[in-house]
């Protein structure tokens, strides 16, 4: 699914040039849950955006799915991103004018999915993630938990091959945050690839695989414990 080597990424101001990548090196097979991990500034978010094709690497290689992509055109990257994978993000990002059918078709639509198609697996998603009664709901109008799984819902709609979450329990209190970590953790057993980026040891433990990152740079990549 994803292979990375040597990859680097640098930021640059007149004054200050810091390295938020430094020769990361990783792969993550077909159906795996992988968590990266590690304190505020050590280059997680900024590994997530290049997975995500939101951010091109100075150098090194990406391969996804088999095409590299590390040099890929705008255009074709926006191809993947709409037509590949899925973004859950910390802060849910959903559209407030939107209903909550409305924030879960939208992906749908610029993939330009026939109507019924789009009805379809937008009735089973909410179902799936037990908002069918809020599905005419704005987002204000639900709780944070069920605002996070309307962005898991959004994410995965497309039935993506992979789902990239960004701290995607940060906003949310404990019970909430579990609810989301099991949504999570259930569609991964069903088949799809997840990577998620946390600070969290607990929600980490959710994974098969967790890659610790300081300062740019992975210190550790192991596999889950598991009872």
């Amino acid at each position: 699914m994803i292979r990375i080597s040597d990859l680097v990424k640098t930021y640059r101001t007149d004054e200050v040039e810091t390295t938020a990548l430094g020769d990361v090196a990783f792969e993550v097979e077909d159906g795996e849950f992988v968590s990266i991990i590690g304190p505020s500034g050590c280059g997680k978010s900024t590994l997530l955006n290049i997975l995500g094709l939101l951010d091109q690497p100075d150098s090194g290689r990406y391969v996804l799915m088999g095409e590299d992509v590390s040099r890929c055109a705008e255009r074709r990257r926006s191809a993947i991103r709409k037509d590949s994978i899925g973004f859950v993000f910390q802060s849910f990002n959903l559209i407030d004018e939107l209903t909550i059918r409305e924030n879960v078709e939208l992906p749908m639509l610029y993939q330009e999915v026939p109507r019924e198609i789009r009805r379809q697996r937008v009735a089973e998603v909410l179902d799936r993630f037990d908002l069918a009664a809020r599905g005419n709901h704005f987002p204000q109008q639900l709780s944070g938990g069920q605002q996070q799984r309307a962005a898991v819902a959004r994410a995965v709609v497309t039935q993506p091959a992979l789902v990239l979450a960004d701290e995607p329990t940060g906003n949310l209190d404990s019970t909430h945050g579990g609810e989301v970590m099991r949504t999570l953790a259930e569609l991964n057993d069903e088949g799809t690839t997840i990577v998620m980026v946390t600070h969290s040891p607990d929600y980490a433990s959710y994974a098969r695989r967790t890659i610790e990152m300081l300062d740019g740079r992975i210190l550790s990549d192991e596999a889950v414990l598991t009872n």
